[in-house]
């Protein structure tokens, strides 16, 4: 069973990048990056809410809502600035680069995160393993941003 996490989150690389390109298109297509970031999220949002009207799974009572601390919410936030900052750069300095850095950047906040158990994660401690990969990696994307 653990393999098909992984399999899913191999193909979510694949997504991305493929999600970079397309919402890139749809930026050119409508001449406005912001728009085309409101395009993606309202697909995305009308695509998850019919799955949860077909899922049939109840929603959190207004309780419950009210009692959710402010930053849980930033998710969607978070989300909108990944979006628009990929559509403003990956036309300027491309898809490897773009994706190359901001890999580093998730996997050096990952690494943190996973030391400290931030944000609920497990501690996961950042042994010499972990530090090294971290390094390579960023070496990898200093390769790959020269070329």
């Amino acid at each position: 069973m653990t393999f098909f996490y992984y399999l899913f989150a191999f193909l979510t690389g694949i997504a991305n990048s493929t999600q970079s390109g397309v919402n890139s298109q749809l930026r050119t297509a409508l001449a406005n990056p912001l728009l085309a970031a409101v395009c993606s999220f309202g697909i995305g949002f009308f695509s998850l809410f019919g799955f949860q009207l077909v899922m049939g799974s109840p929603g959190p009572s207004l309780e419950i809502i009210r009692q959710i601390s402010w930053w849980k919410w930033m998710g969607g936030l978070l989300g909108a600035f990944y979006v628009t900052t990929v559509i403003l750069t990956v036309p300027r300095i491309g898809a490897a680069n773009l994706l190359s850095l901001s890999i580093a950047g998730q996997l050096l906040a990952a690494v943190i995160y996973d030391h400290y158990g931030l944000l609920g994660f497990a501690v996961h401690p950042a042994n010499i393993w972990r530090i090294m990969g971290v390094v390579l990696l960023i070496i990898g994307v200093v390769m790959v941003v020269k070329n």
